[in-house]
């Protein structure tokens, strides 16, 4: 399942986690499936926080460059 999880875009898991928590608030699952609805939960919101400390990683990478002086600059 982790080559699965590492396919997903943001959006799609974002997506998939959203309708599992539609599914687990909503109630009426065996207990079974509510915890395999839980753990599938775990894993996308997994992949969401990597997928948003990368994208926090290059906003910091790209401020970061900005901010240094570069050759050629006059400041």
């Amino acid at each position: 399942m982790a080559a699965e999880n590492t396919a997903l875009g943001y959006e799609q898991a974002r997506d998939e986690l959203i309708e599992v928590v539609r599914r687990l608030e909503a109630g009426g699952t065996s207990l079974e499936e509510s915890l395999a609805l839980w753990e599938r939960g775990e894993e996308l919101a997994a992949v969401c926080r990597r997928w948003l400390e990368g994208a926090r990683a290059r906003l910091d990478s790209a401020i970061a460059a900005r901010e240094e002086p570069g050759e050629g600059r006059e400041d």
